[in-house]
């Protein structure tokens, strides 16, 4: 039966497939091993900025009530008006954290809002490897090869499966590793730890590739559940009136008396309402994804969102996150995708290591 046109067939394609395996992890590979590998330093991102800044730890930080005068008095600032977001302490930082439009992040002292700490986009090494992890150092134009990147290591995980499965019965021999020679070496290791960490790097590599894509597979899981699309911010009267910032976080507190206002949408647009992110419980996003509609100039709550009345399809599509960032899962997840992130390093050495050692036995054997 090896002779039939359906086995030569057979071959060519798994001919083809290894080919296409190879080449994309050799090329390829390179660049998803090192988005991964500054993944795994992100996962400790945190403690990190902790450790290196320690002014933005252990200052008194007054109730979210409370905040509104050094708020106020932050955004009343230059540097303020050129912040697109600002985050209220909490999540391990007892400092506010403005993030500038040019990506820098600003951080301000709880109580008087005097400035504590700059860290420049292009220069802070987290920033950094936080561009690079999730645009290649390029904006849209990375995010999108990043996407690329991140389904051909889709690809290359649901290819090696199938060129390595056996059936069933002899799947647990082959995966036995072996020492000598080069070449049954780097391939049975390459073989083994694909196999034993697929489950892992299909969580790491596969959240990963919804984060280049969340909108559409948001909305893709939204409409494949019939659900409604997220609500949006209404739009507003402006009387001219200033906005006070101790009113509206009074009004959101009262509006959402069990979550955390953990961010603010800025700038305050005339005629927009303004968007606080709130944490409400039961949340896994350390920022939460539930909202509050709020006129800026009235502080009358507009409206929002609670996202834990969500259906399952906005409800995962907020999961996938804090899986991928191990927001969720504790010490023991946070390890296991610190393990993941330095995967794809390993394969693509013993990948290499094998293609090499297959290139070198003919002409060895040539040579003998």
């Amino acid at each position: 039966m090896s002779g039939t046109p359906q086995a030569h067939q057979r071959r060519r394609f798994r001919h083809a497939l290894k080919t296409l395996h190879l080449w994309l992890g050799l090329s390829l590979g390179v660049l998803l091993s090192l988005v991964m590998l500054a993944g795994g330093v992100l996962l400790f991102e945190r403690p990190l900025l902790a450790m290196t800044h320690p002014e933005l730890i252990g200052r008194t930080v007054p109730e979210q009530t409370g905040l509104g005068p050094a708020l106020e008095q932050i955004l009343a600032t230059s540097e303020g008006k050129q912040l697109r977001g600002i985050a209220l302490p909490g999540d391990g930082l007892t400092a506010f954290e403005g993030v500038a439009k040019n990506g820098d992040r600003h951080y301000f002292d709880p109580v008087d809002g005097h400035p504590l700490l700059v860290r420049a986009a292009n220069r802070d090494v987290l920033l950094v490897l936080l561009d690079w992890h999730t645009h290649l150092l390029s904006g849209d134009t990375g995010e999108t090869v990043l996407g690329i990147v991140a389904c051909a290591g889709l690809f290359m995980l649901a290819s090696g499966l199938w060129l390595y499965w056996p059936g069933r019965r002899r799947a647990v021999t082959h995966l036995k590793p072996h020492a000598h020679p080069p070449i049954l070496r780097w391939a049975s290791w390459h073989r083994m730890v694909g196999v034993l960490a697929f489950p892992l790097l299909l969580v790491t590599i596969g959240t990963g590739t919804t984060m280049a894509y969340r909108g559409a597979v948001r909305t893709g899981l939204i409409q494949a559940f019939g659900e409604p699309q997220p609500a949006r911010p209404p739009k507003v009267t402006s009387d001219g009136g200033d906005v006070r910032w101790p009113d509206l976080l009074e009004a959101a507190h009262a509006a959402a008396a069990d979550a955390i206002i953990t961010r603010i949408s800025l700038p305050v647009r005339p005629g927009a309402a303004l968007v606080m992110r709130v944490r409400r419980p039961g949340e896994w996003n350390p920022s939460g994804r539930s909202t509050l509609f709020l006129n800026p100039y009235t502080a009358q709550v507009l409206g929002g969102e609670d996202a834990t009345r969500l259906g399952p399809g906005a409800r995962l599509a907020n999961a996938l996150f804090p899986i991928h960032s191990a927001a969720v899962g504790g010490g023991i997840w946070r390890a296991l995708l610190a393990i993941g992130a330095a995967l794809p390093t390993f394969m693509l050495v013993t990948g290499f290591l094998f293609w090499r050692a297959r290139r070198r036995r003919p002409a060895m054997e040539r040579a003998g």
